[in-house]
This record gives C-alpha cells, structure tokens and sequence, in this order.
C-alpha cells in the first residue's frame, strides 16, 4: 500500500522507525517545520523529521496540513492510507473526506483522549494502559477503534520507559490493521461511551513541584515529565533545581523545606516527603543527589 506517515514527536519518530522496518514503509512523512529549541534556541527539526531523514524517506514540514498546497502534495503520492500519530494538527474535514486516516494513539480509549495521554496516566497512578488503533473522525480521538492492547504501569516506571513500551506495542498494531486492511478484512468497533477522560497538554506551571501536595502526586508528576519536559524544585531566589527519581517517605522536613539525610535530598510534602534521587543544577549535567550535596551544600527552597 502506498502509506503517508504524519507525526511530530520522539514518540512518533520511534513508531515511524519500526514501522519503517517492516513492509509498510511510508513512502512519505509529513511533519511541522523546524523550530527553537534548548538553551540556545537553534532551529532544529521534530524527532519524526530526523527519524525520516536518517531512513531516507521522503519528507514533507508544514505548518497546516490542511492549507491547499500541503494537501495537494499529499494527494499527489496516490496515497491509500495515512497514518497518523502523535502530530499534533487537527486534520480538516477535507482530508478526512479524500483519504482514510489511521491514528495510533497510545492510551486505552475513551481514557486519555488527547494531547499528553501518557504523562496523564502516569500522573493519575493508573495501573495499567495501553496503545489503540482508530480511524481519524472530525471528533478529537472519537474514531471507531481497530486495534488495541493493553500494558501495566510498573510502580515507579517514568514517561522514557513506558513510551518506548508503547511505541513497541503500537507499531505492531499499526502493522497488523494494515495487513488487515490490505486484505480488506480489517473490522473496527465504536469507542464506548463511558469511561471518557481527556489529557490536556501538559502546561509550563506543571513542571514545578508542589509540597503542599501529597508526596505521592509529586513523584507521579516528576515520572510522569521524566526524560522529555521535567520537573523542578523552585529553589530561594529563584533558580530551579531539575528532580528525577523520586521515592516517597512517609515524613521528612516541613512541607517546602529541604533537608538532607546522608546522600538524599528531601523535600517536606503536606503528607509525607519526597527523597530525590537525580538532580540537575542550572545549566549543569545531571548528577546523584549525593554528589550535588557534597559539591554544593544543602540549598533552600522558595517560599511555598
């Protein structure tokens, strides 16, 4: 089948590259342009964009995909099937009309419908998701679903971990609604309609850490924003001090002090205390807690 590929992220340039590998390569990826990033905020491309680059796979960036141009070349391939993951446009009613469109989105839907559904999962303490296979509908993620399978949620699993799991599970998916679909024998099933959650964009205000929440929601959300987006403690004066690799204590220092206990760094919680395993300082690597005590002393938190 002649396959268009249109996604953005490391999760979907994960699920392009062993999709890529099997023989349903797309002979096309649509992306968005490059933009800023990092510190020094060079333009550079959207995972999915080097990933199609480093497979030799012909590549398309845009700012809409609905826009006359971007949708004429698309038609142009001849394509069959698109398939569509983690892209992040909506897809206009026009497209949607002209070609079928297949999304791999990786929550257990109607749950997590959306934009951030694994972090959401995370953050909620669900033990158990999973990837789905639907058809694109003018409805946000609504489509009747193809495929799907589930996974648990280990107890202090973080996004690196589960989002490569998923990528795995989904692009199996996708190749067997493709195989199916190329038989014609691929059947699909409207989503049910209780059990509806939505998991809105993760927002720069969920990045900090706050102690006058429960210690276990705070690890949650530091897992949950652990390799790609990040969590941090707001330091006095108002430097921020990147977490990783939270246990929860039942008791600590107050709520927003830190305090150190051996190699730990401690954070007080309204109930219990977070110990914090990895730190980054600004513009600094990221090290054990340990040696960022040893090499800069206990710091002191913002005002709560």
């Amino acid at each position: 089948m002649r396959i268009v590929y249109l996604g953005s992220s490391g999760f979907a340039a994960a699920v392009l590259e062993e999709l890529a590998a099997g023989p349903h390569r797309p002979l096309l990826v649509i992306t968005p342009p490059d933009r800023p990033r990092g510190r020094g905020r060079k333009l550079a491309p959207p995972p999915a964009a080097a990933a199609a680059a480093g497979l030799g796979i012909e590549l398309m960036q845009t700012a809409d995909v609905n826009e006359p141009e971007s949708r004429r070349r698309l038609l142009a391939t001849g394509v069959e099937v698109g398939v569509v993951c983690a892209f992040g446009q909506l897809i206009g009613a026009e497209l949607l009309a002209a070609i079928e469109l297949l999304n791999l989105h990786p929550s257990l839907l109607p749950r997590w419908r959306g934009a951030a559904p694994i972090e959401r999962a995370i953050m909620a303490g669900d033990e158990v998701t999973g990837a789905c296979v639907m058809r694109v509908t003018a409805g946000l993620d609504a489509g009747p679903v193809a495929a799907r399978e589930s996974t648990p949620i280990g107890a202090a699993e973080d996004y690196g971990s589960l989002a490569g799991r998923l990528a795995g599970i989904g692009a199996r998916l996708l190749a067997g609604t493709l195989d199916l679909r190329a038989t014609g024998t691929l059947e699909l099933v409207d989503q049910a309609a209780a059990g509806l959650t939505y998991a809105e964009r993760i927002g720069p205000a969920e990045r900090r850490i706050d102690p006058g929440a429960g210690a276990r929601a705070e690890a949650l959300r530091i897992r949950a924003l652990t390799p790609h987006i990040g969590a941090f403690v707001e330091l006095a004066g108002g430097s921020r001090l990147g977490v990783r690799d939270p246990v929860v204590r039942a008791s600590g220092p107050a709520p927003g002090e830190l305090a150190s206990a051996g190699d730990a760094l401690v954070l007080g919680c309204r109930a219990g205390a977070l110990e914090i395993g990895s730190v980054q300082p600004p513009g600094r690597r990221w090290m054990s807690a340990g040696d960022y005590l040893r090499g800069h002393g206990l710091p002191a938190a913002a005002e709560p």
